[in-house]
């Protein structure tokens, strides 16, 4: 979450925007996008370099020798932000609108590509030299104060503090998931180099590029070392879809500068017929919408044959069943009725995930979790599709902090259980001897179906309740009447006193 100075200074970035002329929120977004864009491109160009130099690589940036912008041949390190922010506002203006927006709009060669798909349209609206003078000086200001407070998520609450500036924001249920969380279910999953990952409702990407972060962090000479998987790692690994064409431009973006040169993110209805996808990724990871408006015309028929509903995220557990080949693994966000609910889709739904494939963890997360953006109860459920059963027993866990406070502020705290949760889902065997009055305990299958497939974790906890002794009532009663004489006995002296 944004706060202080850090806050103050997209505030005043926001109102320089305005006053200029740009007073639709989405523009000032697009605008505020593609100029973080560009300077994160010389950021990554940089790094990616000296981290080539490290490991005695070849790499050439993108900015190296002369660059074609049209019929004109320029030098390329003229495009790059670290120099062109320091040229009088004139020039740089010109630089920016006519040799680096035309740049960034044809830096993907395939036409086709996610990039190329979403910022074809790219159009700068910046009206004055003088304006774009002090937009560039404001967001070094940013960046600087972003680097100093040196969280990994940093770029992501400012996306999420920009997209809270839009009216209609949160209409159709979506708001970004927390980066520890989405962290924390990356970890859970382990995701291989082989992998084939979706993210059926992606915004930002945020699940996708934690997933490229977990690679590289965990897996980088498998993925980087070996040619083939470095190229499904750059062009075959990571899809995803949204209805959201601003949101999907940031996230082809955000993909890029983490590195991923083309991956497959396109506007499509996930839970339409436009979404033709069997049988196909072996991860998803999603925080699906949980109130989105639905057409109910247009959703694929063999999703409601799954189960009959108007409900997104009963209907998106089905999408990902269908999605998955078989042996692909889920970790998925849902609202804490998918659990309990007792309409017959509910149970449909929960009955098709235990009986037909391996439920294997439920963990109930606190309210708190999505504050101050949305205070629902939710839960991370992990499955593998299998078409054949396969769940035994249920992991289930109850989540009582995350490392933050759970109010509005969401002020960091000691407490956190996301530790505890990935190491104790990586071993299962040893939660069988744990009782049900702990935090994480295991529930047979028979268990789960005899309650209505009911995945409540209250379902199955015991609490253990401790006798409290009091005292006799005859003791309470003279030690009521003693401090009565002490009253009595004051007022007596405060009178005297008068």
């Amino acid at each position: 979450m944004i706060t202080g100075e850090l806050k103050n200074k997209i505030d005043s970035l926001w109102e320089t925007f305005w006053t200029g002329g740009l007073t639709n929120p989405l523009d000032v977004i697009e605008q505020m996008t593609y100029l973080m864009f560009i300077h994160d491109l010389d950021d990554s160009d940089n790094l990616r370099a000296k981290e080539s130099a490290m490991l005695g690589l070849p790499y050439k940036s993108i900015f190296a020798g002369e660059v074609q912008i049209g019929e004109r041949t320029i030098d390329g390190s003229q495009l790059k932000w670290s120099v062109f922010h320091d040229f009088p506002a004139g020039k740089m203006y010109t630089i920016v609108q006519e040799w680096v927006f035309p740049f960034i709009k044809n830096l993907h060669g395939d036409k086709d590509s996610a990039y190329s798909k979403y910022m074809g349209d790219a159009i700068f609206k910046v009206p004055t030299p003088l304006m774009l003078n002090k937009v560039v000086t404001a967001m070094d200001g940013i960046y600087e104060q972003m680097a100093q407070l040196q969280t990994a998520d940093t770029r992501g609450d400012v996306y999420e503090y920009l997209l809270s500036k839009i009216a209609t924001a949160g209409v159709n249920g979506q708001f970004r998931t927390p980066r520890h969380i989405i962290r924390m279910m990356v970890d859970l999953m382990e995701p291989r180099a082989d992998e084939t990952v979706c993210d059926p409702a992606c915004g930002t990407s945020g699940f996708l590029v934690a997933v490229s972060d977990y690679l590289k962090e965990n897996r980088k000479q498998e993925v980087f070392f070996n040619r083939e998987n470095k190229a499904h790692y750059m062009n075959g690994m990571f899809h995803g879809f949204d209805m959201d064409r601003t949101m999907l431009r940031i996230g082809a973006m955000n993909m890029m500068t983490h590195g991923v040169d083309n991956p497959f993110i396109e506007y499509r209805d996930s839970l339409s017929d436009q979404n033709p996808d069997r049988d196909k990724y072996s991860l998803i990871l999603a925080n699906p919408p949980f109130k989105g408006s639905l057409d109910a015309d247009i959703v694929s028929a063999d999703l409601l044959k799954i189960c009959k509903t108007k409900k997104t995220e009963l209907l998106f557990l089905a999408l990902f069943l269908r999605m998955l080949r078989v042996g692909g693994r889920c970790a998925c966000i849902v609202p804490d009725g998918v659990l309990f609910g007792s309409s017959k889709a509910h149970k449909d739904i929960r009955k098709e995930l235990i009986e037909n494939h391996r439920l294997e963890a439920v963990i109930s997360m606190p309210s708190g979790v999505f504050k101050p953006y949305a205070g629902v109860s939710t839960a991370v459920l992990v499955f593998t599709k299998t078409n054949h059963g396969g769940t035994d027993r249920v992991w289930f866990y109850d989540m009582k902090a995350d490392g933050f406070s759970l109010d509005d502020k969401r002020s960091e705290t000691k407490e956190n259980d996301i530790p505890d949760i990935v190491a104790r889902f990586h071993n299962l065997e040893e939660e069988a001897a744990r009782e049900r009055t702990e935090q994480s305990f295991l529930v047979p299958k028979d268990e789960i179906a005899a309650n209505d497939y009911d995945l409540s974790i209250n379902k199955y906890k015991k609490v253990e309740y401790e006798p409290v002794e009091y005292p006799p009532t005859r003791e309470i009663l003279a030690e009521l009447n003693e401090i009565e004489l002490e009253i009595t006995k004051g007022l007596a002296e405060l009178e005297e006193m008068l």
